[in-house]
């Protein structure tokens, strides 16, 4: 969980990290519980707090302000927003996570300027955000889940109950577990970009799967919804060049017809989801 006091021009006064340790004990709880300590700190540092955003992973109805389901968490129909203003006494806005980091970084950070973009987060697991015409796209709830776009038939078994996804074959969770299993060592995502960098042979072949998995899946988007841009962040986007330009010049090879995106890295780091929560925070205070 990362969380953050944010002040009006979206500079963040003091963040941190805590644990989710979803086997250790009630997550939504301790979602409320973090949020309420930050909020005493802050004004015990003498910071006045009008507002809190939260948002959460999985499929959500931002409207209702609940969190449908999240099948990593294992929560379902949890109604967030009235949950924690109840715990805070204060307006609480409510979104998607990776919307959120979308909706910052076009507002603060890469896609600055951009009407029509994808924000695509590759981390432990893989989704995006699509805006189009300068609004980030909900499909009420469901638009996203790019992760689970099935680009192998025949691949591996996905968390969602099917074969071949995206997210099983091209998260920063699965190069680790395709480089184990093919070496029997375990190590992360970002140690397999490097040595990918080095020229290990296992390594080359489980990052090539993954590009040829993400390439499919945005030539795809791009096909059908023509972004100017694609704005790469989550974990694996630390690999850089390592990533970014195989990725732009196989998702090219794919359109020979259609315009091609411009890839870019995310600027606002692992800070993108809690300020695009901050973002959402503040527009409540002037709404009401």
């Amino acid at each position: 969980m990362k969380i953050a006091t944010v002040d009006r021009r979206c500079a963040v006064l003091a963040s941190r990290s805590v644990p989710t340790r979803r086997r250790d004990g009630d997550v939504v709880e301790r979602i409320l519980a973090t949020a309420a300590e930050q909020r005493a700190e802050a004004e015990q540092g003498g910071h006045t707090v009008r507002a809190a955003g939260l948002v959460v992973p999985g499929i959500v109805d931002e409207e209702l302000g609940v969190a449908v389901s999240a099948a990593n968490l294992d929560w379902h129909d949890v109604p967030f927003r009235a949950r924690l203003a109840e715990r805070l006494g204060m307006p609480v806005a409510f979104g998607h996570d990776v919307r959120s980091g979308g909706l910052a970084e076009g507002l603060l950070g890469a896609a600055r300027g951009v009407r029509d973009y994808l924000f695509l987060a590759v981390g432990t697991g893989i989704a995006a955000a699509a805006v189009l015409d300068g609004r980030p796209h909900s499909g009420h709830g469901y638009a996203g889940e790019i992760g689970h776009l099935v680009v192998d038939p025949d691949g591996p078994p996905c968390g969602c109950g099917a074969r071949g996804c995206l997210e099983s074959i091209a998260s920063a969770a699965a190069i680790a577990s395709h480089y184990a299993s093919r070496t029997g060592e375990w190590i992360e995502a970002a140690v397999v970009s490097e040595r990918v960098v080095a020229g290990d042979p296992d390594a080359c072949a489980v990052w090539q799967e993954a590009i040829d998995a993400l390439a499919g899946a945005l030539a795809a988007y791009a096909n059908a919804l023509a972004p100017e841009l694609v704005v790469v962040g989550g974990g694996l986007a630390s690999a850089g060049d390592t990533l970014l330009v195989p990725l732009a010049e196989q998702v090219d090879r794919r359109l020979p017809l259609q315009r091609g995106p411009r890839l870019v890295a995310a600027q606002l780091g692992d800070q993108a989801g809690a300020l695009g929560a901050a973002l959402l925070a503040w527009r409540a205070v002037e709404e009401s």
